[in-house]
């Protein structure tokens, strides 16, 4: 008897589980990780209201003291459906941990060493892809250059009056930051032997020739110079600035073993940073990558070469070449000197990189009735306790405005003022962090052609809906820089230094079946 109760107390144990999960079965027919459709809930979507405005970006932090950009733009882009850009750059220059004038020691009273300079030059290695790879003659298509590369910025190379330093100078106890806004402080002429130089980019730039002098300047011997990787001998291209022998050699020759050169940071305080200033009407923008790590020569850098000339007596003893690169090393930034903004329709939002112009979107439309600082659409929504299961915010691009420098990728962030602590608050959403891989923000071309950015910010409202606060946050809509993916934290850091630009359209009905809008699926438990 005690036996047949134990069994029949399994046996009810178990039908309730069953039952339960039978139940449970009619109730939710289908759960999905956001999506919940069953007897209970009902699903339906709505469109909600927002608003699009143009947005001018007034600076971008551009030092790579916090975070390493790589990237810096040097050159010219101007076209008539954005702001001009002239992007020019500063950097400290490192020196080798030992500098001389030659190696060797020599003993004798009457021997002389006598340093000649062949060439004094920066170099640029550009960033390309080999089309054909021949050693003797390489074929090569050069990356990251945008606009006119046929005609020429100029180009002029300064020595900087402005001490670089890592520390705020008025606050040593807060990190410095430098922006796009600030210009360069100049001392001196041009360090370029051709003032005003010319600057187009040539991908066909991949060797060039050293002439060897003796003292007496007669020729002693020709160099070829290219730069390679270790595992070929196929030429990369780079672009080669002639440099003021002169100049060059009373800024840093005559003083190799000086004290300004005894340590880096005593010539930091010497030489305080290489200016590489574009100016013109037109030409190419240049992205230059100052932090190759495959090899330092692929890095921009000033290089010299010399010829020492030992002579004993009266008599030429040796002949040694000697050479000395200097990389634009340390701390780095960049000035942006934007020109003024195009006309824009009313329909019209303009997205440009570096410190170009941005989209300001307001979820959920202006209209406040009541006055309480929350959009009437977004106080509805918040009554009726729903469930969001995605929230889709799909803008088109204006494909009336030439689009071949759209950006790949835009992104999304909350920028606004708070009203209560009037403070700024720029941050990451929440679905970049929930929904990394579905975020979104890709450029896409649907089967008509029509081109479109889609977010995907299920969080974000979710946060809203639930929220209780008495202000609605503005979004910003920006050209995606690779720093924006670096999520150590909410915070949004401004940099910028990604030169593509798309004309979007916003939620006017004028622009018909491409205006802007955001569409919210969701679950509401029935009555």
């Amino acid at each position: 008897m005690k036996k047949i109760i134990k069994k029949s107390v399994y046996v009810s144990v178990f039908l309730v589980v069953f039952l339960g999960i039978i139940s449970c079965e009619k109730d939710f027919t289908d759960i999905g990780t956001t999506i919940i459709t069953n007897s209970v809930f009902s699903t339906d979507k709505i469109l909600v209201d927002i608003e699009l405005e143009n947005k001018e970006v007034e600076r971008v932090r551009t030092d790579n003291i916090t975070l390493e950009p790589g990237q810096y733009l040097l050159g010219v882009y101007n076209s008539v459906d954005y702001e001009k850009l002239e992007a020019s750059i500063l950097s400290q220059v490192g020196i080798p941990a030992t500098l001389k004038y030659t190696d060797e020691e020599f003993d004798t009273a009457d021997t002389t060493v006598i340093s000649t300079i062949d060439t004094v030059f920066l170099k640029l290695p550009y960033q390309a892809t080999l089309t054909e790879n021949d050693a003797t003659d390489p074929t090569y298509s050069l990356d990251s250059i945008f606009g006119n590369q046929e005609v020429a910025f100029t180009l002029n190379l300064y020595q900087s009056d402005e001490y670089l330093s890592s520390l705020d100078l008025d606050d040593p106890t807060q990190i410095s930051n430098y922006f796009s806004d600030k210009e360069f402080l100049i001392t001196g002429s041009p360090l370029n032997s051709e003032l005003d130089y010319p600057f187009i980019p040539n991908k066909n730039d991949t060797i060039f020739t050293v002439k060897r002098r003796l003292s007496d300047s007669n020729l002693y011997d020709v160099d070829t110079i290219k730069i390679t990787t270790a595992s070929s001998d196929v030429p990369l291209p780079f672009a080669r600035i002639p440099m003021d022998e002169a100049k060059f050699k009373t800024l840093f020759f005559d003083k190799y073993e000086s004290p300004e050169f005894s340590s880096q940071d005593a010539f930091n305080n010497y030489f305080r940073g290489l200016i590489l200033k574009a100016t013109g009407a037109d030409g190419s923008l240049i992205s230059f990558d100052f932090n190759n790590r495959v090899s330092d020569a692929f890095n921009p850098s000033i290089e010299v070469y010399y010829t020492n000339t030992v002579v004993v007596g009266t008599q030429v003893f040796d002949t040694i070449k000697k050479s000395n690169s200097f990389p634009l090393s340390g701390i780095r930034r960049s000035y942006y000197n934007m020109g003024p903004s195009p006309s824009i329709s009313n329909e019209q939002i303009k997205i440009q990189g570096t410190a170009g112009s941005e989209g300001s979107i307001t979820l959920f439309g202006a209209a406040d009735t009541d006055g309480n600082g929350v959009p009437d659409q977004l106080d509805e929504l918040r009554l009726k306790n729903i469930l969001v299961n995605d929230a889709l915010l799909t803008i088109y691009v204006d494909q009336t405005v030439a689009s071949d420098l759209a950006p790949e990728r835009l992104y999304l962030y909350k920028d606004y003022v708070n009203p209560n602590s009037q403070a700024i608050v720029q941050s990451h959403l929440k679905d970049v962090f929930t929904g990394a891989s579905t975020f979104g923000g890709y450029l896409e071309t649907e089967a008509d052609g029509k081109m479109k950015y889609t977010f995907r910010i299920p969080d974000y409202i979710s946060e809203l809906l639930n929220s209780e606060t008495d202000y609605n946050p503005k979004l910003s809509i920006k050209a995606l820089n690779a720093t924006d993916l670096n999520l150590n934290d909410t915070i949004f850091r401004p940099y910028n230094w990604n030169p593509k630009m798309v004309t979007l359209l916003n939620e006017s009905s004028n622009n018909g079946d491409k205006k802007a809008e955001l569409k919210i699926s969701y679950s509401k438990k029935e009555d």
